[in-house]
């Protein structure tokens, strides 16, 4: 779908996938962990991005469909691994065009085919991504993030191994998501977004799985890891966490999530390490041949790690404010790139510069103004557009507040309303520019063959004799050769697996664990 009909239907959809996100932007922004930095101009780079969000995601997510459909994109993600973008891309959008209505730039009655075209794509991307349990958001599912399917995690599970605190392997891991979390944090203008969890996966009656995902770490997208991160041989990796009477009770929208007692090191009992990008067959193990190779696989990326954020510090500490604003808001901005690189038509142009009209409002965001506007937009709901009817009481707060503007009904009427912002304009940044440098799980690739590569590859469990065993089909056809093959596509790796094929249980996983 390129473009949206403007119809009664179509707008009480949109409104309804609007509110569903304003709920959700109080919930996330006002009851989470306070975000704040010492070094850069957060407020002032979020609030920069939301305007480049708005005028350049419409554009850019038609150029991605023009070469594969949303529900496509949703499906390769999954068997990708990619960091969730269930607020993300809806949210930083639609705040863009929030504050735009407060600032008297625009109506709420402006770019309506944009806003409903972007959401529609959010809509089905996101029922792809989830479509193992039913859901749009990980708040629909009670705040939980189970997307991967039985047969990557019985994987997960078979060929974790086991660990405790003190030893080595227990040690290694500690130290090298601690060193890698801080990386990532630093690599993101000091944010969150190199860093995802997903799950729990319930393993046993006092065993749940954790899964998270670090992101960003070598060459790749953004031009401040040209050099950085060039001795760091994997730009994804996902760890496998195993953990004991720890109970994983909310993991949001965000990719944060609460435990029940709160989680220490000491609840991690197993563990395992897995990359995965848009041109790997799912995720390929890491130094998982042995429980030795894996503790010095970790302690070899730790020190790798170190010394990119040594390398990166020493980068980032002679940027000027300008630059740190630009690094700021294109990593927000861009925190749905991927979907770019697995359709095949990322450009740099498009995701690492900043357009020209968001351009306009750099004099606007200083320090002073950033923190208070933002704190205003997505912290107390207290701008002039976010303002209803003293009825009303919104969710969460009771207070007569909407945190996103809905398209009013009159303009089906009336015809009082513009489609569009119109095609992206020219960009720029004061970053240096990008080197054509990709790491990949195929080695570093120029942008031209990276792309190639990913419009013509294809993940065999995406091909069309098993795009759609889900897992409601296996439930019923576990006992079939289909069903083998199915299984078998994610074991070709395992160290346990490998051949076993459908029909085994959790419980027959842990036995082949324990050597029985």
């Amino acid at each position: 779908m390129t473009d949206i009909n403007i119809t009664y239907a179509q707008l009480l959809e949109t409104n309804n996938l609007i509110q569903q996100n304003a709920d959700e932007t109080y919930w996330l922004c006002a009851t989470r962990t306070v975000q704040e930095s010492k070094i850069f101009p957060v407020s002032a780079y979020i609030l920069f991005s939301y305007l480049n969000c708005f005028y350049r995601y419409p554009t850019l997510l038609r150029k991605i469909e023009a070469q594969m459909s949303a529900e496509e994109v949703g499906d390769r993600a999954r068997n990708q691994g990619v960091k969730i973008i269930a607020w993300t891309l809806p949210c930083f959008y639609l705040l863009g065009r929030e504050m735009l209505i407060n600032w008297g730039v625009i109506k709420p009655t402006d770019a309506v085919a944009d806003v409903a075209y972007v959401l529609d794509f959010w809509k089905r991307f996101q029922l792809s991504w989830h479509r193992n349990n039913g859901n749009i958001t990980n708040k629909q599912a009670g705040h939980r993030a189970q997307i991967m399917p039985e047969q990557r995690l019985q994987v997960f599970h078979a060929d974790a191994f086991e660990c405790r605190e003190g030893d080595p392997l227990h040690k290694a891991a500690q130290s090298f998501m601690a060193t890698t979390a801080q990386y990532g944090f630093l690599v993101s203008c000091e944010s969150r977004l190199t860093m995802h969890n997903h799950g729990p996966y319930k393993i046993a009656d006092n065993r749940e799985m954790l899964v998270r995902d670090f992101r960003e770490l070598s060459e790749y997208d953004v031009p401040w890891l040209d050099g950085v991160g060039q001795n760091i041989p994997y730009n994804n990796l996902t760890v496998t966490m195993v953990l004991e009477n720890c109970h994983i009770n909310l993991l949001d929208d965000w990719g944060s999530f609460e435990s029940e007692p709160e989680m220490r090191s000491e609840h991690m009992v197993a563990v395992g390490l897995y990359t995965a990008d848009n041109l790997t067959d799912g995720h390929i193990p890491v130094g998982m041949g042995s429980k030795e190779e894996l503790t010095n696989t970790f302690n070899d990326l730790t020190e790798r790690v170190k010394d990119a954020t040594g390398k990166l510090w020493k980068e980032m500490s002679g940027w000027t404010r300008d630059q740190q604003l630009d690094a700021g808001a294109l990593t927000y901005f861009a925190v749905v790139k991927e979907l770019a690189h697995i359709a095949g038509v990322y450009e740099v142009d498009d995701w690492m510069m900043i357009d020209e009209r968001a351009e306009r409002f750099r004099p606007l965001l200083n320090d002073e103004y950033g923190n208070l506007f933002l704190g205003e937009l997505v912290g107390y709901i207290t701008t002039p557009s976010q303002r209803m009817h003293d009825y009303t009481m919104m969710q969460h707060t009771g207070q007569p507040a909407r945190a996103l503007s809905y398209f009013p009904y009159s303009i089906l009427d009336d015809g009082d309303y513009t489609k569009s912002v119109g095609p992206m304009r020219p960009g720029s940044s004061n970053l240096p520019p990008k080197s054509d440098r990709y790491r990949t799980s195929e080695g570093v690739l120029s942008l031209a063959e990276y792309n190639r590569r990913s419009r013509e590859f294809v993940p065999s469990t995406c091909q069309d004799r098993y795009r759609f065993l889900c897992a409601d089909w296996v439930k019923y056809h576990y006992d079939t050769p289909l069903a083998d093959e199915l299984f078998n596509l994610e074991q070709k790796h395992s160290r346990l697996l490998k051949g076993k094929g459908a029909g085994l249980l959790r419980a027959d996983i842990e036995k082949l664990r324990n050597g029985d």
